[in-house]
């Protein structure tokens, strides 16, 4: 049975692990909050961009962009995945559902060539050491993601898709739905979809005039689309991780009180039995006399 001062020392330690693991919750929820009014603010932007402009790629020869062009047996041709996880730990399933997913999406097809495109440190250390090919890495994110962070992101693939390296081009984050839920979204980036988004209404039959042309307008912006579709994912990404990382931190800290409750119990009966063994040693000793 441990001693006395063994248990105070546990008690005193696991206090002091509540501590921290408190104050991660308040810093977590506090640059969850700006985080999600990023998030908030974005989305209808690339939500809107992206209808115009597919709109506008529904009105020109996909054959004159050459990020509208479906190359034969894409399905199953070389695909780049730019895998989306963090820099840190401690926020429970975050990064591993990304891992998990990443994992999955390869075991689906195993003879295409996969290459990956690695952001956030913890996605970098577990896949590099998969034998899997590693196109390029980003780490260390800044604290408030721009959208030159986007643009070295999205340029590699776009490079390696334009000269016909790969066929097509997925994003793998994890979405900001709720403070309790991330939802992992494998998102098609490359080759961009012409025409309306899955689950948006039909567009009427109102045919518009543009000027310049709809190959000047989509050749300018659709650059710019692409880093918006990479911007939202980092957001949405770094708002689901501050989300995981608070309920992690809450959960631990809760536990944290469980587990002091339990031990303090167990220093009072520790307590308790030496007591009563001196006081039996005192009785027994004044009998003998």
């Amino acid at each position: 049975m441990p001693s006395l001062i063994d248990m105070r020392r546990r008690i005193r330690a696991v206090k002091s692990t509540q501590q921290i693991t408190k104050a991660m919750k308040m810093v977590a929820a506090s640059k969850l909050r700006r985080a999600q009014e990023r998030v908030i603010a974005t989305r209808p932007f690339a939500r809107e961009a992206r209808r115009v402009l597919a709109s506008v790629a529904a009105r020109v020869n996909a054959d004159l962009h050459p990020l509208l062009v479906r190359r034969p047996g894409a399905a199953a041709g070389p695909t780049m995945l730019i895998v989306v996880t963090a820099d840190r730990g401690l926020c429970g399933s975050f990064n591993t559902s990304v891992i998990k997913t990443v994992g999955a999406f390869v075991r689906e097809a195993p003879a295409r060539a996969i290459s990956l495109g690695l952001v956030g440190r913890k996605g970098r250390d577990f896949l590099s050491r998969r034998g899997l090919s590693v196109r390029y890495e980003y780490v260390n994110l800044p604290k408030v993601v721009g959208l030159a962070d986007a643009e070295a992101i999205a340029t590699p693939a776009i490079e390696d898709y334009v000269e016909g390296r790969v066929d097509s081009v997925f994003l793998v984050y994890n979405e900001f739905k709720s403070i309790m839920q991330q939802r992992v979204v494998v998102e098609p980036l490359l080759p961009f979809a012409a025409g309306p988004d899955p689950g948006t209404p039909a567009p009427g039959a109102t045919d518009y005039l543009y000027e310049p042309s709809p190959e000047r307008i989509l050749d300018v912006l659709i650059m710019r689309l692409l880093h918006a579709q990479v911007l939202r994912a980092l957001l949405e990404s770094n708002a689901a991780f501050f989300a995981a990382q608070m309920t992690a931190m809450d959960a631990a800290t809760r536990n944290s009180s469980d587990m002091i409750d339990e031990l303090t119990l167990t220093m009072n009966k520790i307590r308790q039995a030496a007591i009563t063994r001196e006081i039996i040693e005192v009785v027994s000793g004044a009998q003998a006399l």
